[in-house]
């Protein structure tokens, strides 16, 4: 071996450290032996040596230890440790997630040599190395500071990672900023999903709009992109600011998503490595949330139409029947019925009947509101819930509905034109009314609508004073008896 390249060992039997020190010199090397890992520590970061030969385990300071410090210090980043135990698979273990060049059963010199001759390189002799030989910095405070670094990340990590449970994205961008904006400080934070698309920014309340027009160019946000912002006063509302810090995040190999932050002027360096923090540990869970949306959403809507499949819809008119109570504001439901469908896939076939049952879906999500629930009840027949509609509001409504159906004009596969009328029975719930009852008078309007002529709206005929009461309680009674049973 050309030149004698500075090697520097940290071994307290004494014995050993002797006999290291004498094989590794008749290999050609300039051995600086250490008893103790804090002398050794302070001679490595004074003069960087070729490489650095330590056991796993010293009192004071582990090799694990001393391999992060001399990583995270920029004289010694560079400079390989070997690790130095029993022959273990644990011991293995720490020493590569700490970043050791290798890992030596101790008595084997013949793989120590093996080892150094892989990993070893020439330090050069910059003037930054000169500049630190002779310090005097306690090893001790840099191993705390970087071990409270360690600690600071694997906290934010498992922060991150946690928000895998959050379920949707409204709850994963909630929880990520309440607990970001405490450890960073920021203008504004903004997070943008590439599919299914969702973007989230977090600002002060003072600031949204100037804030969402810098997220929308920084993250170059379509125009009709939707954004959910949380307001409040975790985000700066001072005006000096840095450039935005932009991160991809990935999933495996693949980029799903970019976040962005702009720091204030009350900034750290910190605060960048929070982000990249962020930005490495989230794909997963945003990854894990775009698959329960994809899960609920299919679960949860017609694959045809894209409207509420039966069961959600049954769900939602049940909550906003609680509303309606509590609140004391009307509740209005319509189900309508494709008039002579039968006969439109007799003469287009099913793929004619699909293309009609697709255009009215899109037709009846533009005709409502955003406070109305619209789903497909099966087959041809369709429901809307009218919040807040009373008796002649959902009449009004349901004919409005009706006449749109008539001038609408489908297309099938070929071109061809299909033209469809539909009737509707229309009726507002009544006090003491279950959800189930309110369908079922519905549809029982719904078929007079049907017999006396089609496309047409009829209104359900009104409960005796009592009656939806006596069957609810009749239903409740039969219930507890088939309980019993």
């Amino acid at each position: 071996m050309t030149g004698r390249l500075p090697i520097l060992l940290i071994d307290p039997d004494d014995r050993e450290r002797t006999l290291l020190v004498e094989r590794l010199s008749m290999q050609g090397y300039k051995v600086m032996a250490f008893a103790g890992p804090i002398d050794g520590a302070h001679a490595a970061l004074g003069s960087p040596p070729s490489a650095v030969i330590a056991d796993l385990w010293m009192d004071g300071i582990s090799g694990v230890q001393l391999t992060r410090l001399l990583g995270a210090e920029a004289a010694t980043e560079r400079v390989p440790v070997v690790l130095r135990g029993p022959d273990n698979p644990r011991n293995r273990f720490w020493s590569e997630r700490a970043g050791a060049a290798a890992y030596v059963v101790k008595g084997q010199m013949r793989n120590l040599v093996l080892a150094l001759a892989k990993c070893i390189a020439p330090v050069e002799d910059n003037a930054f190395f000169t500049q630190l030989q002779g310090a005097e910095s306690d090893i001790r405070d840099r191993i705390a500071a970087h071990l409270d670094a360690a600690l600071f990340e694997s906290v934010l990590s498992s922060e991150v990672r946690a928000l895998s449970t959050c379920g949707e994205f409204s709850h994963v961008f909630d929880a990520l900023v309440q607990f970001v904006s405490q450890v960073t400080s920021y203008r504004w934070l903004a997070l943008a999903v590439s599919a299914p698309r969702h973007v989230g920014l977090h600002c002060h309340p003072a600031l949204g709009e100037e804030c969402e027009g810098e997220a929308r160019q920084i993250l170059e946000l379509p125009a009709g992109c939707e954004v959910l912002r949380i307001l409040d006063e975790d985000a700066v509302s001072n005006a000096n600011s840095f450039a935005p810090v932009v991160r991809t995040i990935h999933f495996g190999a693949t980029p799903i998503a970019r976040i962005a932050l702009r720091e204030n002027d009350q900034g750290t360096p910190q605060d960048t490595r929070t982000i990249d923090i962020v930005a490495r540990e989230l794909g997963g869970p945003l990854r894990i949330t775009s698959l329960v949306e994809e899960a609920q959403h299919a679960a949860t809507t017609d694959p045809l139409t894209g409207l509420m499949n039966r069961r959600a819809f049954l769900t939602a008119l049940e909550l906003e029947r609680a509303r309606s109570l509590r609140h004391g504001y009307p509740l209005s439901l319509l189900l309508l019925d494709v008039d002579h469908f039968k006969s439109i896939n007799d003469k287009r076939g099913h793929a004619g009947g699909d293309c009609v049952l697709s255009g009215l879906a899109r037709l009846m999500q533009q005709q409502a509101r955003k406070v109305d629930i619209v789903g497909r009840w099966g087959g041809e027949e369709f429901v809307v819930a009218l919040s807040g509609a009373d008796e002649a509001g959902g009449e009004l409504a349901a004919e409005r509905i009706r006449a749109a159906m008539q001038a609408l004009v489908v297309q099938d596969e070929d071109g061809q034109e299909i033209r469809v009328t539909v009737s509707i029975g229309a009726c507002c719930m009544v006090e003491g009314e279950t959800a189930e009852q309110l369908i079922d008078r519905a549809d029982q309007a719904m078929y007079r609508a049907k017999a006396g002529g089609r496309n047409r709206v009829v209104a359900g005929a009104r409960p005796r004073p009592g009656e939806a009461l006596r069957k609810t309680l009749s239903l409740h009674i039969h219930q507890a008896f088939q309980k019993e049973k």
